[in-house]
């Protein structure tokens, strides 16, 4: 019975240092250079910080999942996805570049919430 909670105990900690080591992969993007390439070449559409409000048409980025940004920005560049104006900007950013936006646009709050 001991060692049986020795072994289940010890999974627990590996399933939770593997779940530790995803989370800080996911956030190991320079956010900084996110905020920096986000203030030069995204701001103008999708406004400071995220939040457009110029035209209800540009998305807020702001607290949008990282991965989904990433896919979404590499599916511009590559022309799987279709906006002239996205498939321009993206052409332009390394992978680098989008995984450093995809990681500041998440870190920042957005504006969805759920009501309970």
């Amino acid at each position: 019975m001991k060692s049986t909670m020795i072994v289940k105990k010890s999974m627990q900690f590996l399933v939770l240092t593997a779940l530790a080591g995803m989370a800080f992969s996911a956030q190991a993007k320079d956010i900084a250079a996110g905020k920096a390439k986000a203030d030069a070449a995204c701001a103008a559409c999708h406004g400071k910080d995220g939040i457009s409000t110029i035209d209800p048409s540009y998305p807020k980025l702001a607290g949008q999942h990282a991965d989904y940004l990433l896919l979404a920005l590499s599916e511009y560049k590559s022309g799987a996805r279709k906006n002239a104006i996205m498939g321009s900007q993206a052409t332009a950013l390394s992978k680098a570049d989008m995984e450093n936006l995809a990681a500041y646009y998440a870190s920042l709050k957005g504006t969805m919430s759920t009501k309970r």
